[in-house]
């Protein structure tokens, strides 16, 4: 059945592509959305995930009504795989768990628990809410987000190849946006800044996400552009809405992309062409000028001397040489910002620019407090945690941030956030929730290092040492923002949540 997968996801690519040019009418996104459907529906259940995994970036927004156009093809498809997981049970597995609720809750593991205290926070958080409705969406909202994690975690316990066929095919969109990301800006020196505009905000996000995001990107603002002055460089953004969550995704991808460039943990056996991959999606990630991923970066060094340490006073050796050797490729991440200088100095969408300072400006203003965004958003959260204080249990109601600013409610989805994801969740769902949400954070990195330290199955020891970089390393950014709640992101961090808290099953083959 593998065989058809590559064909379908082929025949996908090609009609995203030609929806988002413009080359097909929007109403084609209906009948690719059928079309998947139809074959989550008929293919084998672990083929519907990974296709589901490749298509992440990928999914449309469907064209319900003229005035109802973002509803995303990945909600259709994520309900599917689910009903069809749920189906597929056991019917006793199904009786138990309707006449004994209580008894099959006690069998959860902590972070199972865990999750579903998170869940009935939110729940309660609505009674909160200053406007109930976008509450109750918002809780929806991350109940479909949360679906194809469900039955992932079910199928990786189940089965160990499974999860390795997982892992290697998060590398493919990961890959693919880190080139349509380069792509992106090689497409500025041949426009202007009108035709840019034109192109990927009138054209291709309003075929991709529908007509109520394009007007948003197009008329209130986007992230799509770094100003110093009269200059203007591009801040790659990719197939994403924001240039925010284009970079979680490609840290957030890389592991898998180590899994497939990484042929043996052995110098002598280590090169392997697709290496050239890696390199290439820490530029894209440099090249969307998102200065948080850039600082966060400095975090994730720290944290890996840290886990050196720690294998040095566990006496875990190998492991030791192992997160070294693989985290070495950092190095990678800052020599590029030497190849990404002159291209934020080049004269993008047509104009010159007055000085080749663009980038050095950029990164010294990471520190300076007086700059705009810096000082906007130190308001942001000084308001964030006053709400905090006056409302400490459940916030202000999930999906109501926009009150702690006091702004109007419809901005919610024009980016109103606390720019910190961590304030975020405390002030609108109060401090309970935070303090699961952080012990959660605490499971996932604990289980990455466990899985590090007992797993022999290369493929695991490799994506679990990389997810203890790059995991920390979105953490740490999520201190500038909360830009994970955009759903491609937060579904990439589902799926690697389950591939790091499934219980890893033992494995004959050794590292060599």
């Amino acid at each position: 059945m593998r065989k058809y997968l590559n064909l379908i996801f082929v025949l996908e690519l090609a009609a995203f592509v030609l929806i988002v040019l413009g080359v097909l009418p929007r109403t084609a996104a209906i009948w690719l959305a059928l079309f998947l459907a139809g074959y989550a529906i008929w293919a084998p259940l672990e083929d519907g995930i990974l296709l589901f995994i490749r298509s992440l970036p990928f999914f449309i927004a469907i064209p319900v009504t003229a005035t109802f156009d973002n509803f995303n093809t990945w909600r259709i498809i994520s309900a599917i795989l689910f009903l069809k997981w749920f189906w597929e049970k056991p019917a006793d597995e199904i009786i138990m768990l309707v006449k004994h609720p209580i008894t099959q809750f006690r069998k959860l593991n902590l972070y199972s628990v865990l999750l579903v205290f998170i869940l009935l926070v939110a729940i309660l958080s609505i009674t909160q809410a200053e406007n109930y409705l976008l509450a109750v969406k918002r809780v929806l909202y991350f109940t479909n987000l949360s679906l194809i994690g469900i039955v992932a975690y079910d199928l990786f316990n189940k089965k160990e190849q499974f999860r390795e066929n997982i892992i290697k095919n998060l590398a493919i969109p990961t890959i693919i946006v880190a080139i349509v990301g380069l792509a992106q800006v090689v497409s500025t020196y041949f426009m202007d800044i009108y035709q840019f505009m034109a192109l990927w905000g009138e054209g291709i996000q309003c075929r991709q996400f529908g007509a109520e995001w394009c007007n948003i990107a197009v008329r209130v603002g986007n992230t799509w552009l770094a100003y110093f002055g009269d200059q203007l460089s591009l801040r790659v953004f990719s197939l994403f809405p924001d240039s925010h969550s284009f970079p979680i995704f490609l840290l957030l991808g890389l592991p898998s992309v180590f899994v497939i460039a990484i042929k043996k943990l052995s110098p002598k056996k280590f090169i392997n062409l697709k290496i050239i991959f890696i390199p290439l999606i820490f530029l894209a990630a440099i090249l969307s000028g998102t200065r948080g991923i850039w600082a966060a970066g400095m975090g994730a060094v720290l944290f890996i001397l840290c886990l050196a340490i720690l294998l040095k006073i566990k006496e875990k050796t190998e492991q030791k040489k192992i997160v070294i050797y693989l985290s070495s490729c950092l190095i990678l991440f800052f020599l590029l910002f030497a190849a990404a200088f002159p291209i934020f100095s080049s004269p993008q969408f047509l104009v010159s620019k007055g000085n080749s300072l663009i980038l050095r400006n950029r990164i010294k203003s990471i520190i300076d407090f007086g700059e705009t965004s810096n000082s906007q958003r130190i308001e942001i959260w000084k308001k964030s945690l006053v709400s905090i204080v006056k409302h400490p249990l459940l916030g202000v109601g999930i999906g109501n941030f926009p009150v702690v600013l006091k702004q109007d409610l419809r901005l919610a989805k024009a980016g109103s956030s606390a720019h910190n994801l961590y304030l975020q969740i405390a002030a609108e769902m109060g401090i309970p929730a935070l303090f699961l949400s952080l012990w959660f954070f605490w499971i996932l990195i604990r289980n990455a290092y466990q899985n590090l330290i007992e797993s022999r199955n290369q493929t695991l020891v490799v994506y679990n040492a990389t997810a203890l970089i790059f995991i920390p390393w979105v953490l740490l950014y999520l201190l500038t923002d909360a830009a994970i709640f955009d759903e491609r992101a937060f579904l990439i961090f589902t799926i690697i949540a389950v591939i790091v808290l499934a219980s890893p099953k033992a494995s004959a083959r050794r590292i060599e």
